[in-house]
């Protein structure tokens, strides 16, 4: 799927900020940091507001809306002293005194009530759109986000919700084009940017998403396109081409996230569209609406994980030919016996986009160390109900999956599961210092808080191994 959002095209014209003077403010933040005990405090047990924010999570789990509104939010991040950090590309939801574009956005709680009573909005680009991106991190000081066709940074003093500088750009001239130019990234411990940079067509068709098009030999988009890109978080001016990529065969790859444990990498894989619709002769529609599987990938230096070549059957546990390619309808294999197959499926089109690792200790024992993943939800499931629309839980141990997923938060979409109609859906991931999940939606900006009670709303704890 072309990451569930199309509408992203509209995007590639913006540009990015020029200076603090754009700075605005939705209302009067304080910029003192808040007192770290007191935010750490999760509501008083048995006080969680009903109906957790209009999602379902286990007994023992509450949900408070932490924002609302904010803007198409993507990716999210959490300070050490407790301020949220989120990207979003595009301001359509703001209240109506805000300026409209995309923005970054900072949200505390002075309060300490479980809700953003602070918000600053600042990185608005020029009137064509907004500075609009998806990834965001901190690292030594600075706050990193993706600015249109940029990678850059602020310099964010410890403790304070807005930067005190202008943006520096970090990498520069990244792709904007076709169907996913989002750049969603993560940071190291040593400075190192691993980004993704998804394709630019659905399957390197000759002719994108056309009936029965072969596809292109070679996929010369695989040179600056469907890979991971390493760059230096510490060195400005950075400029992409196809000499950074450290691996390739990834059709967008949005959830990147650090194994704690083991400093490995992992990533989810959206995978291809359309196999019945572009080749009917060997796939019925409803074939095409559960193949192919979404992916967890472990990523290292020069793996291939075979787009466009291959797609991975998760009924077969195998990687397939397609058929853009000579695939027979899912039993050839060909040059997908060398290609780097998945740790993890999940079903066919949920469109996998935020990953976190829980580094929290304010869960139960059986979800530390493990991961969360956000499923935007699908478009292309075309002869049954929608699927996806909500947040798993992926256990790990010695770093890697130790068993199989379970939907953690669901009811995002609401009472109508289309992409256009749902309520919410879920996009970016973090883990608070004290132990919270932070949920981000870009369909209505909305950003949940999810801490963990026990007991005290009248469920038992989730079972521990």
């Amino acid at each position: 799927m072309p990451s569930s959002e199309r509408n992203w095209r509209g995007r590639r014209s913006w540009t990015v900020l020029v200076g603090c003077a754009a700075l605005v403010a939705a209302c009067k933040p304080s910029d003192r940091a808040p007192d770290a005990a007191a935010s750490a405090n999760v509501p008083p047990e048995g006080t969680c507001p009903s109906g957790n924010g209009g999602i379902t999570l286990p007994p023992g789990f509450c949900a408070t809306v932490y924002a609302d509104s904010v803007g198409h939010a993507r990716d999210i991040v959490v300070a050490p002293n407790g301020d949220v950090f989120v990207n979003t590309w595009s301001g359509r939801y703001y209240d109506t005194q805000s300026p409209p574009g995309a923005f970054l956005i900072g949200l505390r709680d002075t309060q300490h009530a479980g809700r953003a009573d602070s918000i600053v909005r600042f990185g608005q680009s020029s009137a064509t759109g907004g500075t609009g991106g998806t990834g965001i991190a901190l690292h030594g000081g600075y706050l990193y986000a993706e600015a249109g066709s940029q990678i850059v940074r602020y310099h964010l003093p410890a403790g304070q919700l807005r930067p005190d500088t202008v943006p520096e750009a970090i990498v520069t001239n990244l792709p904007l084009t076709g169907d996913h130019p989002m750049h969603p990234f993560v940071i190291d411990s040593s400075g190192s940017i691993y980004m993704d940079v998804g394709s630019a067509s659905n399957s390197c068709q000759i002719k994108n998403r056309t009936l029965q098009s072969p596809g292109a030999k070679p996929c010369v988009e695989l040179n600056t396109r469907a890979g991971i890109w390493k760059f230096d978080a510490n060195k400005a001016g950075q400029r992409f081409s196809a000499a950074q990529r450290f691996v390739t065969g990834l059709r967008n790859a949005v959830g990147i996230a650090i194994e704690p444990s083991t400093g490995q990498i992992f990533a989810t894989q959206h995978g291809r569209d359309q196999l019945g619709e572009n080749w009917p002769k060997l796939y019925t529609l409803a074939q095409s609406a559960e193949l192919p599987a979404e992916e967890l990938v472990h990523l290292t230096a020069g793996a291939d994980f075979g787009w466009p070549e291959c797609y991975f059957d998760e009924d077969q546990k195998k990687l397939v030919l397609a058929p853009e390619y000579g695939g027979d309808g899912g039993h050839a294999v060909g040059v997908c016996e060398h290609k780097i197959a998945p740790v993890l499926a999940f079903p066919g089109h949920w469109a996998p986009d935020g990953l976190v690792f829980y580094s929290g200790n304010a869960f139960p024992s059986r979800y530390q160390g493990g991961a969360f993943i956000a499923f935007h939800g699908s478009w292309n499931r075309s002869v049954g109900p929608q699927e996806g629309y909500d947040v798993v839980f992926v256990p790990f141990s010695a770093g890697q999956p130790s068993g199989p997923y379970e939907v953690f938060a669901n009811g995002f979409a609401g009472a109508v599961v289309q992409p256009d109609k749902a309520a919410h859906r879920p996009v970016g991931l973090a883990v608070a210092p004290d132990g919270a999940l932070y949920i981000a939606d870009d369909q209505a900006g909305r950003v949940w808080r999810v801490t963990y009670q026990g007991a005290a709303r009248g469920g038992q704890p989730a079972a521990t191994p």
